[in-house]
């Protein structure tokens, strides 16, 4: 026996055929798939493949999503435009209530102030009455020639006459429209007195302040019309009587009276004798 017989050897034990055989196959195929993946490398690199199928998919979901955005920003126009033609109908109801509400108010007013006016009417017809009931009364019984004036007068022939008349109805009512014989208004009393003396006068104060010939205030006579206001346009007429005197028919609450002329100093004066 050798004397290293005992001792173990440090080389390592020679691998059996089939064993390299299997290791010599394992790496044929790893060399072969790795061939196989050079050469489709190879054929990729030499031909490249453009990737398209994505892009379909792409373009579909764009085009989806332009037509999302164009619907909603379609559905927000309309949706400003109804609220637009909502806010203008809302001012017009508005400016059509504020009009409407304007000629409520101007009718009524209007309404108020022909309220106003037919209760003032209404009144002075009532006064009216009231009065020619109490000069009536007072008169009754009376002679109507009997004159209780203060003035004199130098009139003759028919400028007497008329003034005669006229002062023999002092005390009567004023009511608007009557010519006589129990109340007058100033115009109808005019009329009446010269009917007296045959002479026609028209029946309007405005169309008796020019009857006759226009005479200055600081020439008068007994018989003159004196007339307040424009000739022609005349609201008020009297007959001077003298003295500085006038008779008329002034209103419902003195009636028919005599007056000097500073109590309501006349515009003009006609003369008609």
């Amino acid at each position: 026996m050798s004397h290293t017989a005992h001792i173990r050897s440090h080389r390592k034990p020679r691998r059996s055929a089939s064993t390299i055989a299997m290791r010599a196959g394992v790496a044929g195929g790893v060399l072969g798939t790795l061939a196989v993946a050079g050469a489709a490398g190879s054929a990729n690199a030499a031909e490249p493949v453009t990737q398209t199928l994505e892009l379909p998919t792409l373009t579909a979901d764009l085009a989806a999503q332009v037509a999302q955005s164009a619907d909603a920003t379609q559905q927000a126009a309309a949706n400003y435009q109804l609220q637009a033609e909502r806010d203008a109908a809302a001012a017009n109801a508005a400016k059509q209530a504020k009009s409407d509400l304007a000629d409520a108010k101007q009718k009524a007013a209007e309404a108020k102030k022909e309220a106003q006016e037919a209760a003032r009417k209404a009144a002075a017809a009532r006064a009216s009455r009231n009065a020619e009931r109490t000069t009536l009364s007072t008169t009754a019984g009376t002679d109507v020639s009997t004159s209780t004036s203060t003035s004199t007068s130098t009139a003759t022939g028919s400028a007497a006459a008329v003034v005669n008349f006229v002062k023999a109805q002092i005390g009567k009512a004023y009511v608007s429209g009557a010519t006589g014989p129990s109340a007058y208004d100033c115009s109808g009393l005019v009329q009446t007195a010269f009917k007296q003396v045959g002479i026609s006068l028209p029946r309007v104060s405005q169309d008796q302040s020019t009857a006759g010939t226009q005479v200055s205030l600081s020439n008068l006579q007994p018989g003159d019309i004196l007339y307040w206001g424009s000739a022609g346009s005349a609201y008020h007429v009297a007959v001077y009587v003298g003295d500085g005197m006038f008779v008329g028919a002034q209103n419902p609450s003195s009636g028919v009276g005599e007056h000097p002329l500073s109590y309501d100093p006349p515009t003009g004066a006609v003369r008609v004798l």
